[in-house]
């Protein structure tokens, strides 16, 4: 969070507070405690996610749909190709978004690549349909990005520029990152049918709508 958007936080505080209280309202920490719950539920939350559209082989959309592709052609596992594909994002978050912003969703991508490589030995998928599996898959992932976000960290890849453009232009972050997903799916229809690809934008819709109705510029304080 910048410092202007955290003086226009406090001033709305101010604003909504009862007479005479607005000198002591101040905008909420998360303390180290809190972020790191956060991380690890935000994660736990994407990585089943994820395991039910890879399941169902389906894709979505950021470095997540990357991976999922190369996945699909290459069969190395999702886990180490989301981790590599991110890489080149670093300089970006940190340039735009910070060190703590950059340190945080670092360590959000290496918990998700982690528990990506370890969900299949404590947890496995006989089946699942791919409808429910796109709904379902997209709503956890937007639960859990939406976890990530409001810690000010992020999975990397798209994230961190919907969430600069958000922060800097006021875009939401669900819309913007809805348009860059259905440019990614509609990349996908050579390698997976356009059946798959019209069910994976099912879920790709799904989560950014999490996302565009739940996080909004000053609807939450906490920073």
């Amino acid at each position: 969070m910048t410092p202007e958007t955290t003086k226009l936080n406090e001033s709305a505080l101010a604003d909504a507070a009862p007479h005479g209280a607005a000198a002591s309202t101040t905008v909420a920490r998360h303390t180290l405690f809190e972020d790191a719950q956060a991380l690890l539920s935000g994660t736990l939350l994407v990585s089943l996610g994820v395991a039910m559209l890879g399941k169902a082989h389906l894709i979505t959309g950021g470095t997540v749909g990357l991976a999922f592709l190369l996945h699909y052609v290459t069969g190395i596992s999702f886990g180490k190709l989301f981790f590599t594909l991110n890489l080149p994002f670093y300089y970006l978050a940190v340039k735009k978004m910070g060190w703590k912003f950059t340190i945080k969703t670092f360590t959000a991508i290496l918990l998700l690549s982690g528990m990506s490589e370890l969900l299949p030995l404590v947890f496995n998928m006989n089946s699942v349909h791919p409808a429910y599996a796109a709904t379902m898959g997209g709503l956890l992932c937007g639960v859990g990005l939406l976890v990530l976000f409001r810690h000010k960290a992020s999975l990397g890849g798209f994230n961190v520029m919907v969430l600069y453009l958000q922060e800097r232009y006021g875009l939401r972050a669900g819309v913007v990152q809805l348009v860059l997903d259905g440019a990614i799916m509609l990349a996908s229809l050579p390698m997976i049918s356009p059946g798959a690809v019209a069910i994976s934008l099912l879920g790709a819709a799904v989560l950014n709508m999490t996302l565009a109705v739940n996080h909004r510029p000053g609807r939450y304080m906490a920073i």
